[in-house]
């Protein structure tokens, strides 16, 4: 009776996403339906402590972050953002959008996206933060801020330019035009428009493909890839070869060596 009500209250501690840990996974789905995955103070805070989970768990080596119902996220909740009494604009980014932004980027495992439905303003962008971002085909993208009034946040201003130049991403914030999963994987905004039908499972394979690789790896390659934006060609081959050095002393590489010399498919450990 004391295990299955420890097991009630793990559950319970999630209100506002579904979150579970299978083969390797961890799978984060936004859960408030009800208004399109829109984000507030509560969701925010349980998105943040998922992340941090994944972070130290070590029975975890891929994430895949998507949402539950017909959208991936419609940004933010106004309701939250305008009522009176209510956390200013600049609190709300503070307590939600950078830390879970830097959350992400910072985990060194690989996160995966999969937008299943519209992914607008700050929904966008968390989706495009992701290291690899699958799309329905039905799904749309939508830098949605001007058309309230606002600037881009959630790293928009950052990544968008970076993945599809400065013309184009100032195109789709300054018009505000929603922009489909094809289209978005045609400018390179995103890995893959994949179809609704499959189009979770394909996702959560990749993941778990990614899960059995050397995890230790991947979050140096990710290291890499982040510090590419600001380091010149010899401080980036400087950093690829402090990179390697560690990457040489894992044990996964130990382990990818002896498993091509005896001719065998390597097990990965992600040490």
């Amino acid at each position: 009776m004391l295990f299955i009500n420890k097991l009630n209250s793990m559950k319970e501690k999630y209100n506002y996403i579904i979150y579970k840990i299978s083969d390797g996974v961890a799978e984060i789905k936004l859960n408030r339906t009800e208004v399109l995955n829109s984000l507030n103070y509560e969701m925010a805070d349980e998105l943040i402590k998922s992340f941090e989970d994944c972070k130290v768990n070590n029975k975890v080596r891929a994430v895949v972050l998507t949402g539950n119902g017909r959208a991936f996220c419609a940004g933010q909740d106004l309701e939250e953002a305008t009522k009176e009494g209510g956390p200013s604009i600049s609190e709300i980014i503070d307590h939600t959008y950078n830390p879970i932004v830097k959350r992400i980027t910072e985990l060194n495992k690989p996160v995966i996206c999969y937008v299943n439905g519209v992914a607008a303003g700050a929904g966008a962008n968390l989706a495009i933060c992701c290291d690899i971002t699958f799309a329905a085909k039905s799904a749309k993208f939508v830098q949605s801020f001007i058309n309230i009034g606002l600037v881009p946040d959630s790293g928009g201003t950052y990544y968008l330019p970076r993945n599809i130049g400065k013309q184009k991403a100032a195109g789709l914030m300054f018009s505000g035009d929603k922009l489909s999963a094809e289209e978005a994987e045609k400018i390179g905004m995103i890995y893959k428009a994949i179809e609704d039908d499959n189009g979770y499972k394909e996702a959560l394979d990749f993941a778990t493909r990614l899960s059995l690789m050397p995890t230790k790896s991947i979050g140096l390659i990710k290291e890499l890839l982040y510090k590419s934006d600001g380091n010149d060609l010899s401080g980036q081959l400087e950093f690829e070869k402090q990179q390697q050095s560690i990457a040489a002393g894992s044990k996964d590489y130990k382990e990818g060596v002896n498993a091509f010399l005896e001719k065998r498919k390597p097990d990965y450990i992600g040490e």
